[in-house]
């Protein structure tokens, strides 16, 4: 029930480039959270297990659709603190891989349009330590001068190596329901 997203030390020098190049050009089409949030929900058979990371960094380039969202993987904050533990040291090993990533490119996004587009944002996403080609379909809406981003997707725990105790496989999800909700405004 875990869902962290990067660790090679490489992403996070792609995300300082990316970061220093989107400053240096152009000014309008920069865009940074505001208000970040990531949030998963696993259906268990005993308890449903949800967290949120509301502590995230992301980048968006409006103009070129590059997009890019670091974070720790031990920001997630459960109701439940003893899940939180267990999170973080039987399942994440947040310890070991301690930030989680992505980094790609939204297409079908005009900035120049009204309403709400249905995008969709390729790249890879890191995980525990995994790095994974994905495809992640969403929304964004421009409302004055913010970008609202949202997206909804699954990532599969044996995906990017995260390992079930065989005494709760059985009460477990073997995958979570990620989602993301970014309010960007102009860097």
């Amino acid at each position: 029930m875990r869902c962290s997203f990067i660790h090679p030390p490489h992403h996070l020098l792609a995300m300082v480039v990316l970061v220093c190049t989107v400053t240096i050009s152009g000014a309008q089409q920069r865009y940074f959270a505001e208000k970040p949030s990531i949030t998963f929900f696993s259906d268990g058979v005993v308890e449903d297990i949800t967290a949120a990371n509301q502590k995230v960094t992301s980048i968006f380039d409006a103009l070129n659709g590059e997009i890019a969202y670091l974070m720790n993987v031990k920001d997630f904050q459960f109701v439940n603190k003893l899940m939180q533990t267990h999170f973080n040291e039987k399942y994440m090993e947040s310890e070991k891989f301690p930030k989680s990533s992505f980094q790609g490119k939204v297409t079908g996004f005009n900035y120049g349009a009204g309403g709400t587009q249905q995008v969709k944002a390729a790249g890879k996403l890191t995980i525990h330590g995994v790095t994974r080609d994905v495809d992640i379909p969403g929304t964004i809406e421009v409302s004055g001068n913010k970008i609202i981003l949202k997206a909804k997707f699954l990532v599969k725990l044996e995906d990017y190596k995260i390992t079930v105790p065989q005494v709760v496989w059985d009460k477990i999800a073997q995958q979570v329901e990620v989602t993301l909700d970014f309010v960007y405004r102009p860097l």
